[in-house]
Parts: structure tokens; C-alpha cells; sequence
């Protein structure tokens, strides 16, 4: 499927700031807003919610906590168990620091791999990129010309001060 998107370039995260708050005050639907680093700011002015990959975090950590806390109590009490260094079959200070370590791998591996799935980034996967200047030093505002007339979108981009106006076929 493709679309047609007409994208204008800016020069400062100011004017790139400035120009959302007018597509805001027009009620223009602003497709995506692309930037070479994050712009204090921005979620607010493109009124964005908060992330839920925190929560996914504390899920993943949560089962990284279980499966070392589980599986040593499962190893030292039922599979082998040994009596060394005086401890006993189950010693909770023992378990603690696999199952710290345990915790943050899962939680890192869970929220890396969740965060390339929802943004469609996994392997193989070939994104259209607008312009290759945006992940250096231009900031992007893009329209998809099925929901915003190109007339309109032009005479928002000339009025808004952007360095460049231009339009392809993602």
C-alpha cells in the first residue's frame, strides 16, 4: 500500500515547535513529526501519551524475578541438592544476586524486543525513509495528502517558515 505524503523541512526545533502549534490552532492532521533528537516538548505539543513500556518492563522483570527465584529453589531443594558451605537446601541470601541479574536481563530483552515489534523494526525490515537529512540536522512535519488537501498543507508550510516543501510516494 502506498501513500502519498507531502512533508515540509525546517531549520530549528523553535519553528518546527511554532509550526505544530499553528497545524494544532488549524486542526490539520498532522501525519508524524520527524527530528535528529528529541525535542523538549514535542509529546505535548502533538498531545502524545504516555508510553506503557514501562508497565511491559515490570511484566518482563517480574518473570525474570520468578523464573531465578523458581528455578533455584527447584534446583538446590528438589534436583540436586547439596549442603556446601554450611548453608541450607533453600538460602534466600544465596539466590539474591541471580535473581537481580536474572530481573534485569529479561526486563531488557523483553522491552527491546517489544519496542522493535510495535515500531515495525525487526530484522529484514526495510523502512521508507522522507529525506535523508532529517536524521541530521533537519526537523520534519508530514502530511498524507488523503487526509490534508496539498494546498493547504503548501500554504501551512510557506506560512510557517519552512527551509523546503516537497512530496513523495512512501
Amino acid at each position: 500500500m502506498s501513500k502519498e505524503v507531502i512533508y515540509g523541512l525546517y531549520n530549528d526545533e523553535t519553528d518546527l515547535l511554532h509550526a505544530i502549534q499553528v497545524a494544532n490552532d488549524k486542526h490539520l492532521a498532522i501525519m508524524d513529526v520527524f527530528t535528529p533528537f528529541p525535542v523538549h516538548g514535542l509529546d505535548q505539543a502533538l498531545h502524545l501519551t504516555e508510553s506503557r513500556l514501562h508497565r511491559g518492563g515490570f511484566v518482563y522483570g517480574f518473570l525474570g524475578t520468578l523464573t531465578a527465584f523458581l528455578g533455584m529453589t527447584w534446583m538446590f531443594t528438589k534436583d540436586w541438592p547439596i549442603i556446601f558451605g554450611g548453608k541450607p537446601y533453600w538460602s534466600v541470601p544465596a539466590f539474591i544476586p541471580i535473581t537481580f541479574e536474572l530481573t534485569v536481563l529479561f526486563a531488557a530483552w523483553g522491552m527491546t524486543i517489544t519496542f522493535y515489534i510495535i515500531c515495525g523494526m525487526g530484522p529484514g525490515v526495510i523502512k521508507p525513509v522522507l529525506d535523508e537529512r532529517i536524521t541530521d540536522d533537519k526537523f520534519c512535519i508530514a502530511f498524507d495528502k488523503e487526509d490534508t488537501d496539498a494546498g493547504i498543507a503548501n500554504d501551512f508550510f510557506k506560512a510557517t517558515g519552512a527551509a523546503e516543501i516537497n512530496s513523495k510516494v512512501l
